[in-house]
């Protein structure tokens, strides 16, 4: 008997998704509960898993979209595993045997999957991932780990010089470096990759938030001296006490809420002729994955403490490290935080993540000089950016409300007395 494995329904918006990765091959004896299949939506990456044991046969290829409801495999229950091979544990199917990683290796081949970012990035900068280790999912490489092999090649130390005594002796006057050669004719090469059905939504979503909502940016500028200072003070205690460490976006969250509940407008939307207004504080901070920019969700962040948002923001980092992030993760949201600083970003202007009526913009710290009662000092500070809809929200509002949040910053003791 075939049982149908199907794209099951897996949230009202989404109607089809993309088949990212096999986990399993036809002709797979498969265990109940074993990944199957990676599919890939417009929000998250879903695993489906075999409800029965039997052999798989696969009837739609990677890259293919497939609507909710549609057969990807078949798995015959009446099939028997291979005499003398148990079936593959999930374990052993992620990562080769030891003899196939060797054999592997010898050749200098990389037998782990790879996302486009990281073939493109060995191509271009000629590197052997074979010898690299992964952080991924299954040992899965990616593009953090290029990264940091990358920096870290480019920070090793030049071979040490000549020796005095050669250096002294007379060489012969190095040649002239040749003339580029003029490029042969069909070598200036172009790709074509199909967009993921992440980067299309997210695609959809910019243009929609362009299109739809009268956005404007105010900045300011704050003064990060307070917060180092109290993190550099606190950090081990507080990691000894919560077991995890301190850092600067919980106490931009903090400050964001205390914001959102002065000026309720930046905490609502515009649906139709009415302003939905928001009596709860869901913070979605966006999060880099290999697979694009996805923004979970920190729920009731006015009920958490520090160390609870931190927990939260955490998870969230690994789960996108490890490309968990679900469904339930990114809905809902009233308000968002984008921290471009991180990547070396000095200004943007960040643009609204629909519905919200906001989007807050951090970057990155650097030290300017700046007068302070009067005298020229040195201070890390960091350029802040919102974003908003002046459909909904003021001016006058939005200018405020990024002051509250600066306030807040330059002089945490009002995020724990709540002034």
């Amino acid at each position: 008997m075939a049982f149908e494995v199907r794209f099951p329904v897996v949230g009202e918006s989404i109607q089809e998704g993309q088949v990212y990765k096999w986990r399993k091959q036809s002709g797979d004896y498969v265990k109940r509960d074993e990944v199957l299949v990676e599919i890939e939506t417009d929000k998250a990456t879903v695993e489906i898993v075999a409800e029965v044991e039997g052999s798989v046969s696969i009837l739609r290829k990677e890259g293919e979209t497939v609507a909710v409801g549609e057969i990807l495999a078949k798995i015959d229950t009446a099939a028997a595993p291979q005499a003398g091979a148990p079936a593959p544990s999930p374990a052993a199917e992620s990562s080769p045997a030891p003899a196939a990683k060797a054999s592997a290796a010898e050749k200098g081949v990389d037998s782990r999957p790879q996302s486009p970012a990281v073939a493109r990035m060995a191509a271009e900068h000629q590197v052997d991932t074979s010898a690299l280790a992964g952080s991924g999912r299954g040992g899965r490489l990616t593009k953090d780990d290029m990264v940091e092999h990358l920096e870290n090649k480019a920070a090793a130390p030049a071979p040490a010089a000549k020796s005095a005594d050669k250096a002294k002796e007379p060489s012969a006057p190095l040649p002239k470096p040749p003339l580029p050669a003029q490029s042969a004719a069909g070598t200036r090469t172009e790709r074509r990759e199909k967009m993921t059905r992440i980067r299309q939504r997210i695609a959809e979503r910019l243009v929609e938030a362009q299109h739809n909502a009268a956005m404007l940016t105010t900045f300011n500028e704050v003064d990060m001296s307070a917060i180092m200072e109290l993190r550099k003070r606190y950090k081990d205690p507080f990691k000894e006490t919560h077991g995890i460490g301190l850092g600067f976006m919980s106490f931009f969250v903090k400050a964001a809420v205390a914001g959102l509940k002065s000026f309720p407008a930046i905490n609502g939307y515009v649906e139709g002729n009415e302003i939905v207004y928001h009596d709860y504080y869901d913070i979605g901070v966006a999060v880099s994955t290999e697979r694009g920019l996805m923004v979970p969700v920190v729920r009731d962040c006015d009920k958490l403490d520090f160390a609870q948002i931190e927990a939260s923001i955490g998870d969230y980092a690994k789960k996108g490290r490890d490309g968990k992030i679900g469904l339930d993760d990114l809905s809902g949201g009233t308000f968002t935080i984008s921290n471009g600083g991180v990547f070396g970003s000095l200004l943007s202007t960040p643009i609204l993540n629909p519905p919200q009526s906001a989007i807050l913009g951090m970057h990155k710290i650097q030290e300017r000089p700046v007068v302070v009662n009067g005298q020229i000092v040195i201070r890390p500070m960091m350029y802040l950016a919102l974003s908003y809809d002046h459909r909904i929200v003021d001016g006058k509002e939005a200018v405020s409300f990024l002051v509250r949040i600066k306030d807040g910053i330059e002089d945490p003791a009002r995020l724990l007395l709540g002034v």
